[in-house]
């Protein structure tokens, strides 16, 4: 008697629709719909200079600017 393996033996199994691979494909089309949806010219004030760009160029910018911040205060002083 031989023991078969079955076609889906446990060591071969496919992690793509893991919770954190769902949750990454949610966030970039969500941030592909963003994009798409705010491609208009807007006119931004940035202290005395009048800038104009597209809305999704404006919003990526202050993210980086964020993540910054949040990264400078949150590391330890030495």
């Amino acid at each position: 008697m031989s023991s078969q393996r079955s076609q889906h033996s446990p060591d071969r199994t496919h992690h793509w629709a893991s919770p954190r691979a769902i949750t990454s494909l949610v966030l970039v089309v969500a941030a592909v719909v963003l994009v798409l949806e705010n491609r208009q010219a807007v006119e931004i004030r940035i202290f005395v200079p009048l800038v104009t760009m597209p809305m999704w160029t404006a919003l990526a910018v202050m993210l980086v600017v964020g993540i910054v911040a949040g990264l400078l205060v949150s590391r330890p002083r030495k």
